[in-house]
């Protein structure tokens, strides 16, 4: 904890710089929240106090999948896979775009108290944003019209956004600050996805975020949408009455 708190104070602008992306975004995802229930005539405070447990009990199952992450064979291993964003999207259905954010944020709090940070924070930021990227379009598209078929459109934007804005994210920011943080050539990263998956061409960061993190991404989005579309339902009920909806 001590350590968490150094690690804060050394890094506060950055620190600063991430709560502010963290209220952008939830004050984007409220008002569009917001605007859906305007639509749908809904009724009740957006967050009750029952709601508020639930988004709680939610953060941290995500918190826990997300500690047990893996890599996969085409990328190097600081890539890995996780599903954290499945009770995350399951919640986010049940309780709106904000309680998403929310949720997000939570589960790296979670995770920052328990198992600190080991990349200064810019992991964290970067498992936050590209978290949002996938359940703020689904769950947006999924609030304006609750059925089946917008559902399957909403995972199927989500997995699309998610997919595109994580590869360009990693390309643009990620990469490079990683490269900065640990005071390796960028070249050498590149390096270490070309040894593990041969479409990566040697000093192209394009084709090592086209061959390593789009398809992560991909896959991601994929398989925590199709188990959300089968447990969701079913589940509905049970996740509304707990919140008190």
């Amino acid at each position: 904890m001590h350590d968490l708190f150094q690690k804060v104070s050394e890094n506060i602008g950055y620190v600063l710089g991430f709560l502010v992306v963290v209220v952008a975004l939830f004050l984007a995802a409220l008002l569009l929240e917001k605007a859906a229930r305007k639509k749908n005539a809904a009724k009740g405070p957006i967050f009750s106090t029952r709601k508020m447990a639930m988004i709680g009990m939610f953060s941290a199952i995500a918190m826990i999948l997300h500690l047990f992450d893996f890599p996969l064979p085409f990328a190097p291993d600081f890539y890995k896979l996780d599903f954290s964003e499945l009770p995350i999207l399951v919640g986010t259905f049940a309780f709106g775009p904000a309680a998403g954010v929310m949720m997000e944020f939570i589960k790296i709090l979670l995770k920052l108290f328990i198992k600190g940070t080991s990349t200064v924070f810019v992991g964290d930021l970067a498992n936050f944003a590209v978290g949002c990227s996938f359940i703020l379009p689904a769950s947006v598209i999924y609030a304006f019209r609750k059925n089946k078929k917008n559902a399957i459109l909403a995972c199927c934007a989500g997995t699309l956004v998610l997919t595109l804005f994580g590869t360009a994210f990693n390309a643009v920011y990620l990469l490079p600050a990683f490269s900065k943080l640990y005071g390796l050539p960028l070249d050498t990263l590149i390096e270490m996805g070309s040894t593990v998956n041969p479409l990566v061409n040697e000093g192209s960061i394009i084709s090592f975020v086209i061959a390593c993190v789009a398809p992560l991404n991909l896959i991601k989005g994929a398989s925590v949408s199709i188990v959300t579309l089968l447990i969701y339902k079913p589940l509905s009920p049970i996740i509304k009455t707990g919140a008190g909806m």
